[in-house]
């Protein structure tokens, strides 16, 4: 299983690790070039509906299909929680017969409601336990 941590690097600032050596530079909104933890509960939601419709989307259009996934939801601060996330899916399917489209818009909304983890997650929720590990006590 790949471990993930992330370490401090500064005042609200972190980077976060994967024991397959990749990194991701985390940190406040008023911080350059990291994301906020927010943004990457966000693109993890796209990237997961992404590569859980790459299979019947590559089947259809092809391995080189373009494809974006915008993701968007504001916080609500008061509750300290994103109440709503909204993902859009865009891709060109102007080659297709409606009656094709609708086929794959239905196995593609089905692929993503069946094997996105994080989707799946986030919808039905999950329990998270946080412990302190306060090092050696002599």
């Amino acid at each position: 299983m790949t471990e993930l941590w992330v370490e401090r690097t500064g005042t609200r600032r972190y980077t976060g690790h994967s024991s397959r050596g990749a990194q991701v530079l985390v940190g406040s909104e008023d911080v350059e070039g990291v994301f906020t933890p927010g943004e990457l509960l966000k693109i993890a939601l796209a990237a997961c509906s992404g590569m859980s419709s790459d299979a019947p989307l590559s089947r259809r259009l092809g391995d080189d299909y373009a494809a974006t996934i915008r993701v968007s939801g504001l916080a609500d601060r008061e509750q300290e929680r994103y109440p709503l996330l909204e993902e859009v899916l865009e891709l060109d399917l102007s080659d297709l017969d409606e009656a094709d489209r609708h086929r794959l818009l239905t196995v593609v909304q089905r692929a993503v409601d069946q094997v996105c983890t994080v989707g799946r997650t986030l919808k039905s929720g999950t329990e998270v336990r946080f412990e302190i590990d306060p090092g050696d006590q002599s």
